[in-house]
């Protein structure tokens, strides 16, 4: 039997790469077994991924294959869905076999969170993987398809719900692409309707009020109409149910209010908040020093004990110390506790527009939007050098 220790990622995404690909880079040769495993045989990009459910861009510039990321000669990738973590075995249930672990890095991505919000599983699509993004599109279209035959109007009227980073910048692409689907099906663009609606009292939390109102005030110019401190009390077939008692007669409902961990860590046996594992400082869950959890499962506070929102950013910073800490235990060395340091923030508003805090500064407008394709640029280095930024790179529009 080998001596070598298994190393086993859950999950290709922002974390779950930047693990594999520190790993290959930091271990020696046969010092440990490294093995993804990822439902699909791409990573996708998910905070591109409201383009191509708008139709703005098109899905292969979200996606990448795997293959081009990691040196499989070096780490084994299983292309396959987990059905089980078994701790106690140091075991992983896969649907078409089993893998056992000397270290196990949890980084499954979430699930959308509806809040118990009655309808909203069964009737509201959400932007959460590219056949999710798939069905958006097709969806919206086959919409403006059917209103030139039956003239419904609610077939011409769109809700989405949630004003954070995701709805706002599902809201500002699906505007967008408006007057296009209009000119393509010969529709009146008076007669279409978007609809922002939003529980908390202000959309974009985390963001200057007066970066926020440019924000609003773009978007209601592209004629997005905003119900902000308003939650959804009901999703329907046929629109949704809002405030006191407001129905929004719409054919197209997409959720984007929340996120949670994913139920196989709870399944598991680990104690979790909303589907997260509160880990300590080296990103290990609790009372499992060979167990990590990163990204939209992992729970990490800041200093004054709120915790982070899971962002793309903080899975990617969890990466790297997660491999460091990794390799520091095989070698009996001591970890690294996990400290996030944020490069900023920056929110997408449509073509040539964006809002964004970086380096304390605040910036709006096309400046903005340069810097939100510089983010993308540096993410598609990160993990794929020139060669990726160049294929996948948008450097226009």
């Amino acid at each position: 039997m080998s001596s070598i220790p298994k190393i086993v990622i859950l999950g290709a995404g922002y974390g779950g790469i930047l693990t594999a690909q520190r790993l290959q880079k930091e271990l020696n040769y046969n010092e440990a077994d490294v093995t993804l495993v990822n439902r699909h045989d791409y990573h996708y990009i998910t905070t591109h991924l409201h383009m191509p459910a708008a139709g703005t861009d098109t899905i292969e510039h979200a996606r990448v294959p795997i293959s081009k990321l990691i040196d499989e000669f070096k780490i084994d990738l299983v292309k396959s869905s987990v059905k089980e973590i078994r701790l106690q075995d140091r075991k992983i249930i896969l649907e078409d076999g089993t893998l056992s672990y000397d270290y196990l890095i949890i980084g499954l991505g979430g699930e959308p969170e509806t809040f118990g919000i009655p309808g909203m599983l069964d009737h509201a699509m959400t932007i959460r993987s590219i056949n999710s993004v798939r069905m958006i599109r097709e969806h919206i279209e086959y919409q403006f398809a059917m209103y030139k035959n039956d003239n419904k109007r609610n077939r011409i009227r769109f809700v989405v719900g949630g004003a954070g980073f995701s709805g706002v910048e599902f809201v500002a692409e699906l505007a967008d692409r408006i007057p296009q689907l209009c000119k393509e099906f010969d529709v009146n663009p008076k007669n279409v309707h978007i609809y922002n609606v939003e529980a908390a009292p202000s959309a974009l939390p985390g963001f200057d009020p007066e970066l926020v109102e440019h924000a609003m005030n773009v978007l209601k110019k592209k004629g997005v109409t905003f119900k902000i401190g308003v939650p959804i009390k009901q999703c329907l077939p046929d629109g949704v149910i809002v405030g006191e008692g407001e129905k929004i007669d719409a054919a197209t409902v997409v959720w984007t209010g929340g996120i949670r961990g994913n139920a196989l860590l709870e399944q598991a046996g680990l104690e979790v908040m909303r589907g997260r594992v509160k880990v300590d400082e080296f990103l290990r869950a609790p009372g499992h020093e060979h167990v990590y959890v990163i990204g939209d499962n992992s729970l990490v506070f800041n200093n004054e004990g709120r915790p982070y929102p899971p962002t793309a950013q903080i899975a990617m910073q969890q990466g790297v110390n997660c491999a460091k800490n990794v390799v520091a235990a095989i070698r009996k060395k001591q970890p690294q506790p996990f400290v996030f340091t944020s490069k900023g923030t920056v929110a997408s508003l449509g073509k040539g527009e964006a809002i964004a805090v970086v380096g304390g500064k605040k910036y709006k407008g096309w400046k903005a939007a340069q810097l939100k394709k510089l983010v993308d640029l540096r993410y598609l280095f990160i993990i794929g050098g020139i060669p990726l930024v160049l294929k996948k790179g948008r450097f226009f529009g």
